[in-house]
């Protein structure tokens, strides 16, 4: 079932919200396109969509790669006549083919990295499709701008790497034109991805920060699209994250895929944190594999660094042993220990701390003195980034300083490059390298390192010095702060920020013993040769294909508005209660049971007013009032509370501290559950609450007259949550011994008497009225936390055990669109009231007010605590 509410997301991004209108079916497309068209908008009818003739004949799935940039290389041909194309060798994105199975199709959809003119983009993405299975995506230049320049480059991209904008000048302020832009071309790449889309057979992966928003365009359209993201830059941590005015937005749109995917396990804790926080939502862990429940959906998180490709790199060395660059390199830096670095010029490369620590290094080690150099490679930066002439100024006079005051005729310290290297000059490098230095202060992943490692194994059949036989050595200095430190267990890893600490690494590196050396790089090169490209990009795959496995099993529709869009996926035996149906069967009905809770089902959970309204009284007063109803609160809350609350209804029965105790209707005295009144218990857990209370700020103990209950509602989210685990542990060990149960709930830690549940006080109430001749023939059993499942598992099982007959009509309601023992739900408390209104108005014959019931009808026939089967 496709939403039938939408509303335009660049609208959205404005400020703007224009009506909703239903959505036309929906339209199906060939698997290729031969020829490009223009999609503006599926509920468009006018849109006109150019069909292939020559569908896909390759059966099976498909998937569809989305990224920025395609995996291409755009030249203008010599005489300024169309244009020359060939793959860019490389891309990651051109090798993640090699993971996916044979029979799979693998089509790109994204930008050149060149300006095609209007008149030429036709003919150029025509060529393209029928070429490359590329598909084009031609940005105007302003909304590219604004886009790339713009929110990526100068919002998303300082904030993912640590910086925030403290100023106009440093990090630049939120502009939400630059937002706009970057909506206005999610969409755009959104569009070009539905011309190839077939939804039923293809997957979808897209790729990096530049479109995180993606997932909402095409979910709202294809509600069972196999969609997955990968992030290739760091994620921040919620601090930080939550400083960007777009924040929900982003994360909401980041919701919509089936699998996100991150290369360390803090980027992807930075991620859950952020969702726990601001959206509340708790992530599981199941057999190995991480998921967020969202809305009826599993959101898997993936955690698989990338990896490089092996059979690229080592050709790319035989072409530089070919051209002789090794050999040059080597007489160079004859009699030299070369250590490396390679970066983009990027304030976040931390170049500048490199040089610093070199300089350290040489001046505490004066024995490197005209031995060490390093050759510092700077890449020409991607975009117009931040402070980039500044970083490249302080690094020109850092190499400068070091140069005149630690070199010598014929000798630099320092040797920096700053021009745009081929591949093969710079595997050589990587080939005479002793020692490769990574001191980025954030990056995403950097697969400098990985190169370095293969290059330094050598290959095979090389004519010079990149030969296979000798030892092999690769030692790494790397920054604690990358994404591939984790996976290098063999290097050594610093703070880029200690400089003094860095120089020591570095000389540790280049001084350590050849054997270690050795023993360092086999296990560098057994990591790196196992978890290539190919490995990451089947991973992924595979984890998506398993995340949707259920797509078509569940009911799945789309609800909200504009980055409020979410799918709703609920088993198709689970569904919402219908008003007119459960008003049906209120009315045939001769005998009703009414099991009701309170907190979170007929008052709003957050609702600071716990008091019952004035509406709520009357409704219970007009359901209680006709004899064909029992009509019970069963709530958690302490019997003061509830009596004093609900005592304008005496016709109401109440069932305080989960059934511990219990008053029947028109009966003031309360009745325990059992006749034990030992409470020792108390006094061994109160403690242990008090010392996680004055450790946990915002966090509070609730003392019941049968049970205590910790709160921590009002704690920090991760602190809350992992204080109440440690707690759970505690209390069980301590209290191990005792007639109690310990468990945990939505923020609640409650130790109470065993064997005390709502899905008791559900069976007494049912005996009793068998007892009595009416044998319930309609129940209805309302609840919203974990508490009330109890209550709707004894339900499921009512009429196996007798409790209930066959022709019970049975309808047991959770409140919330979440994962229940109860066969249907009502969106919130509000719902409920509504359908509460509508039996109410249906309920006939209440007592006049000189009129009583027969009191011995709703009355318990004997006290629970001498009921030993209730027990």
């Amino acid at each position: 079932m496709m939403s039938r509410s939408y509303t335009n997301l660049l609208d959205l991004a404005s400020g703007n919200f224009p009506l909703t209108g239903r959505e036309k079916e929906r339209k199906r497309f060939p698997r290729v396109m031969t020829v490009p068209g223009n999609i503006l908008e599926l509920d468009d009818e006018q849109a006109s969509s150019v069909t292939s003739e020559n569908p896909s004949t390759v059966a099976g799935d498909r998937i569809i790669v989305v990224a920025n940039l395609l995996p291409l290389k755009a030249k203008r041909r010599p005489d300024n006549k169309g244009w020359t194309f060939s793959w860019n060798e490389d891309s990651l994105l051109l090798r993640i083919k090699d993971g996916f199975p044979e029979e799979m199709e693998v089509l790109y959809v994204g930008s050149l990295p060149v300006d095609v003119d209007p008149i030429e983009q036709d003919d150029v993405a025509s060529f393209l499709l029928e070429k490359f299975k590329c598909v084009a995506a031609f940005l105007p230049p302003n909304i590219l701008e604004k886009y790339y320049h713009g929110f990526c480059k100068k919002q998303l991209w300082p904030l993912f790497h640590y910086m925030l904008p403290f100023s106009a000048d440093h990090g630049g302020r939120f502009d939400r034109s630059m937002w706009e832009a970057y909506v206005s071309a999610n969409k755009m790449f959104s569009q070009k991805v539905i011309e190839v889309l077939n939804p039923e057979d293809d997957f979808v992966w897209i790729h990096d920060y530049h479109l995180m928003v993606l997932p909402t365009f095409l979910r709202r359209r294809f509600v069972r699209l196999r969609m997955g993201f990968f992030l290739h830059s760091p994620f921040p941590s919620s601090e930080l994250y939550r400083s960007l005015p777009v924040r929900e937005e982003i994360l909401k749109a980041l919701l919509n895929a089936d699998l996100i995917g991150f290369h360390t396990f803090d980027y992807a804790r930075h991620f859950l944190s952020c969702c726990s926080r601001m959206l509340g939502l708790e992530y599981q862990s199941k057999r190995g594999y991480i998921g967020l429940d969202y809305y009826g959906r599993t959101v898997g998180i993936k955690i698989m660094p990338v990896g490089i490709h092996l059979g690229h790199i080592e050709s790319v060395i035989r072409q530089a042993d070919k051209e002789l660059k090794v050999e040059e390199l080597k007489r160079q830096f004859e009699g030299k220990t070369v250590l490396l670095g390679v970066d983009d010029m990027d304030i976040f490369k931390g170049i500048n701390l490199k040089l610093l620590a070199m300089e350290h290094m040489l001046k505490i080690h004066p024995n490197w003195r005209g031995r060490a150099v390093l050759v510092q490679i700077a890449n020409p930066a991607r975009g117009n980034g931040i402070d980039l002439e500044e970083i490249q100024a302080e690094i020109e006079e850092s190499v400068k300083r070091i140069n005149k005051d630690l070199g010598s005729p014929g000798y630099e310290p320092v040797v920096f490059i700053h021009r745009p290297l081929t591949i093969s000059e710079r595997m050589a490098y990587y080939t005479i390298a002793e020692c490769v230095v990574v001191t980025a202060v954030r990056d995403g992943m950097n697969l400098t390192p990985y190169e370095y490692i293969v290059c330094r194994e050598g290959v095979s059949g090389a004519e010079t010095g990149s030969d296979s036989i000798g030892p092999k050595k690769s030692m790494l200095v790397v920054s604690e702060f990358i994404g591939c430190s984790p996976s290098l267990s063999g290097a050594i890893r610093v703070n880029p920020w200690n400089v003094e600490s860095t120089s020591e690494a570095m000389n540790e590196a280049i001084s350590m013993a050849e054997s270690e050396k050795e023993l360092r790089h086999e296990k560098h090169y057994r990591y790196v040769s196992t978890h290539n490209v190919a490995f990451w990009s089947r991973s992924f795959l595979q984890d998506m294909e398993r995340t949707c496995a259920d797509h078509f099993r569940k009911r799945c529709w789309g609800i909200g508005l504009g980055f409020g869009f979410r799918v709703v996926a609920l088993d198709p035996n689970f569904r919402k209660l219908s008003i007119d149906e459960i008003v049906s069967a209120y009315c045939r009905a001769k005998s009703r049971a009414i099991l009701l809770d309170y907190d979170g089902t007929l008052m709003p959970q957050n609702s600071i007013i716990r008091t019952p309204s004035a509406q709520v009284i009357s409704l219970l007063n007009k359901l209680c009032g006709d004899p064909k109803n029992v009509v019970f609160m069963v709530s958690g809350r302490g019997r003061d509370s509830l009596s004093k609350w609900f005592l304008p209804c005496n016709r109401l029965g109440l069932a305080a501290e989960h059934g511990y105790f219990l008053r029947w209707p028109q009966v003031e005295e309360w009745e325990t559950y059992s006749q034990s009144s030992e409470f020792g218990w108390m006094q061994m857990a109160e403690p242990v609450m008090e010392s996680y209370t004055e450790a946990t700020d915002g966090s509070g103990i609730e003392r019941k007259e049968s049970a205590l209950v910790w709160h921590y509602h009002d704690a920090d989210p991760g602190f809350g949550f992992s204080q109440a685990k440690e707690m759970l542990d505690h209390l069980e060990s301590v209290l191990a011994n005792e007639p109690v149960a310990v468990k945990s709930g939505q923020f609640i830690v409650e130790v109470k008497p065993q064997g005390v549940n709502k899905g008791i006080v559900a069976e007494k109430i049912f005996t009793s009225m068998t007892e009595k001749g009416k044998l319930a023939d309609f129940v209805l059993c309302v609840g919203d936390d974990r508490s009330d499942e109890d209550m709707f598992e004894l339900i499921g099982s009512a009429v196996s055990r007798r409790v209930l007959s066959y022709n019970t009509e049975v309808f047991a309601c959770t409140v919330g669109q979440k994962p229940s023992k109860a066969k249907y739900y009502l969106d919130d408390s509000s719902e409920v009231i509504t359908m509460l209104e509508s039996l109410a108005e249906a309920t006939d014959s209440p007592f006049s007010s000189d009129e009583e019931p027969d009191i011995d009808t709703f009355s318990s026939p004997r006290r629970i605590s001498r009921v030993t089967s209730f027990m």
